[in-house]
Formats: structure tokens, sequence, C-alpha cells
């Protein structure tokens, strides 16, 4: 369908901040210039541009890799921010950096380091568009992951040392979307092949989390990047509900497809949604769920039995697509595949603008 934009009026709303425990997830907003997001603690505003209301809910998926970027030879970049914002959002027509690029609505995120990246980036993102603090809010699954890992693939310790800690998040627009206490998911597990284990079918596969994890002294805490989380919104002003789920499996999920225990997953593919989310889900009318799966493949339809289907078929990390933007709504056409070629990450964007 048509999509077509109209200025939103004010409304208020805000979600409640709820205790960040083990197996509860962490509702965040932030302060200005805090958190870990980027080096300047904030990004200029730019003009006095509005969130955008129109039909349509602007949606982004992306494992941001703690906007640190690796090359070739071992190299790292760090990415602020706002350069990664500039790099993702994209106008109707696929384009970055235009005046007719929109406030998102909501991004499904993997890969951030905790609360206050979280924090630092939704408020980033509040002053691109020229928006008070606490606009944009961060439900995340770890609000402090513990870290993990040694070098991360960088030369640099400093950098790093940026990646290891992490956890995946959901950012979304107030002024768009109400967030209720009741409205957020326990977290749940990845499944994965123990290396070492035999394999068959599905056989062999565990949840990614104690006393089955990667528990050596360098990686214990490797499973928390995994942790999936779930939130089910209502867009103001309509009461549509919008089911939004972020995930990130193992790299064994590339070979052996694990969804739990000796569970390979919806359709082979090593997705799996948590009991706790799968209720939110089912009394959602738009549903969207954004994935780094580490596993090429995995088929358009593979959600379908959620009524949802995967939108963009380019590579999304160099040759191989690994990550995944699956939505039940009317997604409107992308001259970009739904992908965003420009993004600031190993891993690029997925986009789709879905009509109310």
């Amino acid at each position: 369908m048509a999509l077509r934009r109209r200025t939103l009026r004010n409304l208020t709303g805000g979600a409640l901040l709820a205790a960040a425990v083990l197996a509860t997830p962490f509702i965040a907003h932030g302060a200005p210039g805090t958190g870990e997001a980027g080096p300047d603690g904030g990004a200029a505003r730019e003009g006095s541009r509005t969130a955008a209301a129109g039909d349509s809910l602007r949606i982004y998926s992306n494992n941001m890799e703690n906007l640190v970027r690796n090359h070739s030879g071992g190299s790292c970049t760090r990415i602020s921010g706002p350069e990664h914002l500039k790099s993702v959002l994209v106008d109707d027509d696929g384009k970055t950096g235009t005046d007719g690029v929109e406030a998102p609505d909501l991004l499904v995120l993997q890969q951030l380091r905790g609360k206050g990246q979280a924090e630092a980036y939704a408020d980033q993102l509040s002053a691109k568009f020229g928006l008070p603090a606490g606009t944009y809010k961060a439900v995340v699954s770890a609000e402090d992951p513990p870290e993990w890992g040694g070098s991360h693939h960088c030369d640099s310790s400093a950098l790093g040392d940026l990646k290891k800690k992490q956890t995946n998040g959901l950012i979304y627009n107030t002024r768009r979307l109400g967030l209720a206490s009741g409205d957020v998911s326990k977290y749940w597990s990845a499944g994965w092949l123990k290396p070492g284990t035999a394999y068959g079918d599905g056989k062999g596969c565990t949840l990614y989390k104690p006393p089955n994890n990667d528990d050596s002294a360098a990686n214990e805490h490797k499973w928390r990047r995994t942790s999936a989380i779930a939130a089910r919104f209502t867009v103001k002003g309509t009461g549509t509900s919008v089911f939004a789920a972020t995930m990130h499996l193992p790299q064994e999920n590339a070979k052996h497809a694990c969804g739990g225990d000796g569970d390979k997953g919806i359709g082979g593919s090593g997705i799996r949604l948590g009991a706790d989310a799968t209720r939110l889900l089912k009394d959602s009318d738009v549903r969207v769920v954004g994935i780094d799966a580490n596993r090429t493949g995995i088929a358009a339809d593979t959600l379908s039995e959620y009524g949802m289907k995967s939108y963009g078929s380019k590579p999304t990390d160099g040759s191989r697509k690994i990550d995944y933007l699956f939505v039940r709504g009317s997604v409107g056409s992308s001259p970009v595949d739904h992908t965003v070629g420009s993004t600031e990450s190993n891993h690029l964007a997925l986009y789709g603008f879905v009509g109310l």
C-alpha cells in the first residue's frame, strides 16, 4: 500500500521502569550524554522535525556489533550512535541522509553492551529529530551482562573490550507506541549444540544457558548475548497491537540448527519463541521478529505459522545472508530490497514500513 506521511500530534506516554533481574527484562530511558553509544555522548539536533505518524510504522533491525566494526587484518573502528543512525535510517526510496528520512518507530537490535549504551543510543536518536531526551526508550534483555571473550578480533584491546558485554534490545518511540509493564516477556535462551556432541535432526541440542553453556573461563557468560527478549506495544490513537522480538543465535547454528532441548527450531532454522513471548505474539495485530540467525538459507515463509514472512534477500554479512526481518503486516515495497547497504556495522540493517 502507498505510504503517506503527516506530522504527529504531541502525545504523552512512556514505559514504566522495570527492575532488571536475571529472568526479567530492563526497560530504560536515557539521560543526555550518558552511556557508551558514542564518544560525543549525543548528536546535534537536526532542525525541529518530529516523529512521523502517517499510516505506517517505520521499523528497522540490525546487529550493531556494540558499535565497533571489525575490518580485515584485525583492525577495528568505533562507530558513534549518530554515525550509525545516519547510515541506517532511510526515506521511502531507501536512501539515507535525505530530508525524507523520518523518525523511526521501532528499532530491533542485537549486540548492545547493556543499559548504558541503549540509553545513550535512544537519546541520540531523539536528538537527531529534535525531540526531548527520553522520547525513545529501550527494552533490553540484560541490564549489565557480564564480560566474555578475549580480543574479539580487534588488534586494539580497548576496542575489543567494548565488545565483551553483549545483549539484545528494542528501541521504541513513545510518541507512537505505548508499553504496559506486563507486556514485556521474560528472556528466553537460544539453543545450541555443545562442541563434541553428536547431532541428528535436533538430537543433541540443548538450551544455551547454564549448565549447558560454553563454560570455559573466557566464555562462560557468552550465552547472555543470545538471550532473546520481546514486547507487545500499542499504537497510540489506533489501539493496534505490535509484537516485536529480537534474537541472536549462536555461531553453531550455522551448521547445526538448534532451537532448544532436542529441538532443531521452527522449520529447521534454529529459531524458537519463548512461551512468554508467544503469549504476547498471539494477542498482537502486527508482528515483528528481527534476528541474527548466524545461518544462511532460512526460507521467507519459516514463520508462516505466525502469519509472518521475511523481507530482504540480499547478503547482510559479507557474502552471506544471516540476518532476517520477519513481519506480519502490510509492508511497503522497497527499492533496495529492504536492505540498507550503507550500514555502519559488519551486518547490514533491514527495514520494513508497515501500513496501519
